[in-house]
Order: C-alpha cells, then sequence, then structure tokens
C-alpha cells in the first residue's frame, strides 16, 4: 500500500464548503464537502480485481493485506488522503431535481500513477451532506452488480470507471428493494470505484444553477486543464477552448453510446447527474444487459411506464444530456449557434460510428442500411437473445443448411412458423451474398464478427445467483465468473454456463429482469 502516493490537485484547487461533516445543507460558492466514511463493524474482503490494482500499483499482497481490508472499507485512511464528496444537480427522469450530489459516495484523494492521476472512491461508505433522507449505506446486492460489471466493460472494451474493490461491511442494512412498502435488511457492501474524474454533467448545471459564473468558469478550465490536456494545449483563446473541449465531451459520449448500443448494456438511469464528463460509464444502479432483443425495453421499475431510457432510446438521451450541458455552459460563451452546431455534429458522429459498428458486427467492410434494417426487424419477430444470436451468425456458410446454428439464440425455436423461418433463410442468403460482393471471405468476416460480438457478458440472471451465493457466503460463482469476463470474446472450455440465454425461471424473478433504483 506504499505505492499508493496522494497529490489532491481537486481539494487543493477548487473551492470547499465551509463546512464539514455529513449534515445535510445546501452549500453554494463550493465544489465539494470534506466528509468522513462511517467505519463498519466487520469488515470482510469478498473480491477485488487484480486488473484494477495493477493501475494503482497495487500488489497481490497489498491486495490480501489487513490495511488494503480496512483502508478501503472505509475504517482506515492512508497518510495523503482528503476524504470528500462532491456537489451536483441534475435531471432526473427530465425534470430538474435541484441539488444532489454525492449522496453515498466519498472520495479518498487522487492517486498519482505513471499514466495520470486517478481518484479512489468508496461507494455505500455512509452518510455526506448530500444524502439527503437516505443512509449512505449500500447492500451486497447492488454493490456486487456494479463490481462485476465494472470491470466486465473494461473487458469488452466498453469505456468505464473501474472497480478495485468489493467489500462487505459485516452489517445489515435495511432496504425497500421494489418500493413497494416491504423493507428488509440485507448484507451491507462497499465498493471501490476508480477514475481520473468522477465529474459529471450534473456539476456545471448545478452551479449554472446558482449562478456563479466565475466558479463555473473557474471549474470549467479545472476541468479541461486537469482532464483534457490535448484540448488545453491546442487552444489558448478561453472561448475557443471551452467549444473544443465540448465537442470532445460529445465525441466521446457518441462513442460510448454506440458501444452500449454494440453490446446490448442498457443503463437504465441515464440522468444527467449519471452521465461522465469523461465519456465513461458511470453509476451502475438498475442496469441490464439486453437479453431477448426489444429496443424498447428498460431494466428499470421506476422507467417502466414512460421508458425514458430504454434500450433504443439511449443515444437520444444522451444528445439531451448533452443539450443540459450546451446550456450550463452557456454563460461561458453566451452564443447559442456554436453550441447548437456541436450537438448537430454528435448526432452525425453517432450515425457514422453506428454504422461502421453494425457493419463490424455483420462481418461486413462497408454497412448496408437495407441489409442492417431488415435484421433489425427481423430479430423483433421472435425473441432472440442478441447476443448468441450475432456469435452463432458468424459460424454461417449457407442460409438452408446453417441456419440451425442460430436456433441456440431462439427463446421458444418451436414456435417459429414456416413464414418466419424463410423470412430467415433469405435474409441470410441476401447477407451472404453481400459478404461475398465486399470480398469478405468467411474465415475474415467471422474474425471481425468474433471480436466485435462478445459470447459472455455480464447477464442479469447470472448476477442474481452469484448475489445469491455471496449472500450466504460463497464467493466461488463470483470468483469463476470473473475470469470468463476478463475474455468475453474467447470461448472457454467448460464455461457455456455463462454463455447460456436467460432460463425461463428467470423471466420475471426479480434481480433478473427488472431493478429498481434501490441500493
Amino acid at each position: 500500500m506504499q505505492s499508493l502516493v496522494f497529490d489532491n490537485v481537486f481539494t487543493r484547487t477548487l473551492p470547499v464548503d465551509p463546512q464539514s461533516g455529513s449534515k445535510r445543507r445546501q452549500i453554494r460558492n463550493a465544489l465539494f464537502s470534506r466528509v468522513e466514511p462511517t467505519p463498519v463493524s466487520a469488515p470482510y474482503l469478498i473480491h477485488s480485481s487484480p486488473h484494477a490494482a495493477k493501475l494503482l500499483g497495487l500488489s497481490e499482497a497489498d491486495r490480501t493485506s489487513e490495511n488494503f481490508l480496512q483502508v478501503f472499507a472505509g475504517n482506515l485512511q492512508l497518510p495523503g488522503m482528503d476524504a470528500h464528496a462532491t456537489c451536483y444537480g441534475g435531471h432526473q427522469f427530465g425534470n430538474w431535481a435541484g441539488q444532489l450530489g454525492d449522496g453515498r459516495a466519498i472520495n479518498l484523494g487522487e492517486v498519482k500513477t505513471p499514466k495520470g492521476h486517478l481518484m479512489l472512491q468508496l461507494k455505500g461508505a455512509g452518510e455526506t451532506p448530500y444524502s439527503r433522507t437516505a443512509d449512505g449505506l449500500a447492500v451486497l446486492r447492488s454493490s456486487l452488480r456494479e463490481y462485476v460489471c465494472s470491470e466486465a466493460m473494461f473487458h469488452l472494451g466498453v469505456p468505464t470507471t473501474r472497480a478495485l474493490s468489493l467489500i462487505g461491511t459485516g452489517e445489515q442494512v435495511m432496504r425497500d428493494m421494489l418500493y413497494d412498502g416491504h423493507p428488509a435488511l440485507e448484507p451491507g457492501a462497499v465498493v471501490c470505484r476508480v477514475s481520473s474524474s468522477f465529474v459529471r454533467i450534473g456539476h456545471f448545471q448545478m452551479i449554472a444553477a446558482r449562478q456563479e459564473t466565475d466558479l463555473l468558469q473557474t471549474f470549467t478550465n479545472f476541468v479541461i486543464e486537469h482532464e483534457f490536456s490535448a484540448v488545453a494545449a491546442a487552444h489558448k483563446d478561453p472561448t475557443e477552448r471551452y467549444l473544443a473541449w465540448f465537442e470532445e465531451v460529445c465525441q466521446r459520449t457518441a462513442t460510448l453510446m454506440v458501444h452500449w448500443m454494440r453490446v446490448g448494456f442498457v443503463h437504465g438511469v441515464m440522468n444527467t447527474d449519471n452521465l461522465s464528463i469523461l465519456g465513461e460509464t458511470i453509476d451502475y444502479g438498475p442496469y441490464g444487459w439486453l437479453e431477448g432483443f426489444d429496443p424498447d425495453w428498460t431494466p428499470n421499475t421506476t422507467d417502466a411506464g414512460q421508458r425514458r431510457y430504454r434500450f433504443g432510446q439511449q443515444p437520444a438521451v444522451a444528445q439531451w444530456n448533452l443539450l443540459q450541458l450546451a446550456n450550463a455552459l452557456y454563460p461561458l460563451i453566451q452564443e447559442t449557434e456554436p453550441l447548437e452546431k456541436i450537438l448537430g455534429n454528435y448526432a452525425t458522429a453517432y450515425e457514422q460510428k453506428w454504422q461502421k459498428m453494425m457493419a463490424n458486427k455483420l462481418g461486413l467492410s462497408t454497412y448496408d442500411a437495407v441489409l442492417t434494417n431488415r435484421l433489425l426487424k427481423l430479430l423483433t419477430e421472435t425473441e432472440t437473445d442478441m447476443t448468441l444470436f450475432f456469435r452463432h451468425l458468424a459460424d454461417v456458410r449457407d442460409p438452408i443448411t446453417d441456419s440451425v446454428f442460430l436456433q441456440d439464440a431462439y427463446y421458444a425455436p418451436e414456435q417459429i412458423d414456416l413464414a418466419l423461418r424463410q423470412q430467415t433463410e433469405r435474409w441470410l442468403a441476401d447477407y451472404l451474398q453481400t459478404a461475398e460482393r465486399q470480398n469478405q471471405s468467411h474465415g475474415a468476416r467471422a474474425r471481425l464478427m468474433n471480436s466485435t460480438n462478445p459470447l459472455y457478458v455480464p447477464r442479469n440472471y447470472i448476477a442474481q445467483l452469484a448475489i445469491d451465493d455471496a449472500q450466504q457466503g460463497d464467493f466461488k460463482k463470483l470468483e469463476q465468473w470473473m475470469q470468463v469476463l476478463e475474455r468475453p470474446y474467447t470461448w472457454q472450455e467448460g464455461m457455456d454456463q455463462y454463455a447460456a440465454k436467460r432460463p425461463e425461471w428467470a423471466r420475471n424473478r426479480t434481480g433478473c429482469s427488472q431493478l429498481s433504483c434501490s441500493s
């Protein structure tokens, strides 16, 4: 743990709330409040990521040490740490919610590494000034889901915050999982999250809403210089710098949305306070993985009626969120036209990146709009597992005899009638002819597809099985699953259970289909 050297530029540079501690309060002219994690009674290590640890220079011995356990449970602070929670606002389900902030997250401090700085953050470490009526704690159920998905997304090649550790607290936490008036005690847990920054759109919104233009300028300059050094170096004029930075944020966000659509990830709660300024996936709450292909599916029970954050809507929601960032930045720009142009560039960039991604998913060198649109419609004709369909499609050489390879992707193959079978075979024939016209051999096509389409994703029902075991003190499934998820594009012998489509028992089980925002 001696390798952790702290250089807390954020708290050293930016204005702090003059009051410390967790008492609830509205703050002004400040970006953060100093607050200590709440100690826990009997912490125990459930899992730690060797890959995230490597980023910090931590060894295997470090990860299994008592100091590691105590620090990342929130019981011990190392020299140089500067614990704090940040203040931000946001639009939640399209409505301005005012001050929000780190309600159950406490930043420990910034670590210097050979590749830059990394902020360590504990989620579930107790109350902060921004906890409102909550307790700032988290339960094992949601903590395990966040821990697994953070690291899985990294191995999938999706920009994401990372997860260093998952630690049980030895304490019970009261939660009403479905918000239905039936609260129950559950095991508590703390996750250590890692990113160069946890700044979100909501940080800028809150400062703008308080009409603190000088602080908005200070903070925006800080973020650009600290997190976007290439933009800072290339643009000296303030207005040009702000616009170039906004363009970069929009481009990163477009790339992130394309990745989500590629792997079938549904965030579930894309509020503006849950969108990272870095273009990383952040705040793994009621997320889900598209199993049966359904563009209208949302994993969030709170969003079940409106479906604002459904799978197919995510790119448009991201653009709406970026519009809110543009509104917050307006006092620094004083013109709408350049901001509107950049938002238009987001839409163009997303479409271009999405088309390239879809061509890769099909193993084609060039995007074919008609072929792709026919396929997306075909996938909705019968319940079809998105992940397995694209993996098995790579094996198809003949549209008639090889259509059998796709059977495993269907949830009810016995219900597929002659008309749908013929429609599928016609599409396969046209698809294979298109690949041939584009000079894509079967080998080249399959290699491109299998490097684009994962075989193993953190499926909702497997997460629930791992949670069930972990709540009984058995972490073997979690350990094995984490190892499988390290190589999501490579078939692994004996691990077919982690690639299997959702079983029928999981269709409507809580935690396997939809979740609430409850931790």
